[in-house]
């Protein structure tokens, strides 16, 4: 099992078809192969390890991922929005490799794709590799030094296998995915798109406005948005209409259930998905369905209701347990630390090896719980949690409680060092366009549903907050800006 597998059946099964790109200038699954063979033939005759990929989304890259894997070397796709230093740091681990993107030594995107029809193609090296490296991706920043994650191609087949049904795409559906090719959803949303036969659209850089503009123009039918794109939708003023578009998926963060809430309630014959999942785990973990959402409006049962707060249940195939500081699984609503198992689980980093068990479970570092139907609910990365007082305070209790608030756009909580308390609680926020708050105010309507104790003491606005391009909150940055060390 390997990627050139899926490319290879979708070329022979429905080959004509448009799979990446545009109507008008997209490629097809035959020419989308015929293109990643011919770059395989670059990669061989120059004799390198790996392609590292350091340009924006767009066809240069699945014909980067797959001309890697018909070469028998990993992609690495690299966050060209580093400075030059990190940049350079990340491109020097990788000596070896052909490089696409611009700089000194690199193909260009573009030219790496007009190379590409002109050269002669490369067959596939030998059956048998599905146990090399076929993608590393570097973690996304919120750690200062990042770690390479090995997925393989049994990883990342297993994920398509458990998740997505070969050609069960009408030829005339279309995603849109609005994330950098750097993050394991860009390349989880080739492969599945391509697998099921549903061409694939890219937006590198989004905006709200262009982004409803696309879903019209394109007939686009499925798409892709993290929870701060879906709120800078909701905020559209004019137009937001989605013309063919039948389902959205939303996650690499937690998103605030008002927002949720909101989105159903402004486009109510849409099938929503909150999908979980981490770069270890090849993407999606966990979903919460479009029935699920449905049940959730039309359920009084407040134990229902709260599953809007969930990611959902896990997929087949994977294996999830909470378990306590002691190791040991725990019951269902008792939170512990998230620990899963599975086919497509790589939990490999460079140079470190497999990071699992003896049972070949994978320690997240994320807190949750399972309600007794088997719901996954988050509460943040351990190392996010506030002590006050030797009180364990989750951030996102507090943030998704302020998000309520009409004025608010965006809010992030962190804790700051306490003589007395240990850690205090303090809050930033983002107003909505045109909005103001009195803060000792928004601090009552915080303390209105949370207790005094995890009432935020300190409450500020701010124009934004410290995000990735993915969405995640760079809490130390949060913390750096309010002068506190981290």
């Amino acid at each position: 099992m390997n990627l050139t597998m899926l490319l290879d059946m979708a070329a022979d099964g429905f080959g004509d078809r448009v799979i990446v790109g545009t109507r008008t200038s997209g490629l097809t699954a035959v020419a989308l192969r015929d293109a990643a063979q011919r770059g395989a033939r670059l990669v061989a005759d120059r004799g390198a390890d790996a392609i590292v990929y350091t340009d924006v989304n767009g066809l240069g890259f699945p014909v980067a991922m797959f001309a890697a894997a018909y070469a028998g070397v990993p992609l690495v796709p690299l966050n060209y929005r580093l400075g030059a230093e990190q940049l350079d740091a990340l491109r020097a681990r990788h000596p070896g490799a052909f490089v696409v993107g611009p700089g000194a030594g690199a193909l260009p995107a573009q030219d790496w794709l007009d190379v590409t029809t002109s050269t002669d193609p490369f067959d596939a090296v030998e059956p048998g590799y599905e146990d090399i490296p076929a993608v590393v991706i570097y973690t996304s920043g919120t750690t200062s030094e990042p770690k390479g994650v090995l997925l393989r191609h049994s990883n990342l087949v297993s994920y398509v296998f458990g998740s997505v049904e070969f050609a069960s795409a009408g030829d005339d559906e279309a995603a849109l995915m609005s994330v950098p090719p750097y993050h394991i959803a860009a390349v989880a949303n080739v492969i599945t798109s391509l697998y099921a036969g549903r061409r694939l659209i890219t937006l590198e850089r989004f905006d709200p406005q262009e982004w409803l503009a696309l879903v019209r123009s394109e007939g686009v039918t499925n798409a892709l948005v993290v929870p701060t794109m879906l709120a800078r939708l909701l905020d559209v003023r004019g137009d937001r209409s989605l013309g063919r578009l039948r389902t959205l998926a939303y996650g690499g963060a937690p998103a605030p259930s008002s927002v949720v809430r909101k989105a159903l309630e402004t486009w109510p014959d849409l099938d929503f998905v909150n999908a979980y999942g981490l770069t270890e785990t090849s993407s999606t973990i966990a979903v919460l369905t479009p029935q699920d959402h449905r049940d959730v409006l039309a359920s009084q049962d407040p134990f229902v209701r709260a599953r809007l707060g969930s990611v959902g249940r896990p997929l087949p195939g994977v294996q999830l347990e909470i378990r306590g500081p002691d190791g040991v699984p725990l019951g269902s609503g008792v939170p512990g630390r998230i620990w899963v198992a599975g086919d497509q689980v790589s939990a490999e980093y460079a140079g470190k090896g497999r990071q699992v068990d003896e049972r070949g479970f994978f320690d997240t570092r994320d807190e949750g719980f399972l309600d007794e139907d088997g719901y996954l609910f988050i509460g943040g990365r351990t190392d996010d949690t506030i002590i006050r007082g030797a009180e364990n305070v989750a951030p996102a209790e507090i943030e998704d409680v302020l998000m309520r608030h009409p004025a608010i756009s965006d809010v992030a909580v962190v804790g700051l060092p306490d003589e007395q308390w240990g850690q205090r609680i303090v809050a930033a926020v983002v107003l909505r366009e045109g909005e103001e708050v009195d803060l000792e105010q928004l601090r009552d309507f915080a303390r209105s549903t949370l207790r005094g104790s995890k009432t935020p003491e300190e409450i500020v606005i701010w124009s934004d907050l410290p995000r990735t391009e993915t969405g995640k909150l760079v809490r130390r940055h949060v913390v750096d800006r309010f002068g506190a060390p981290v």
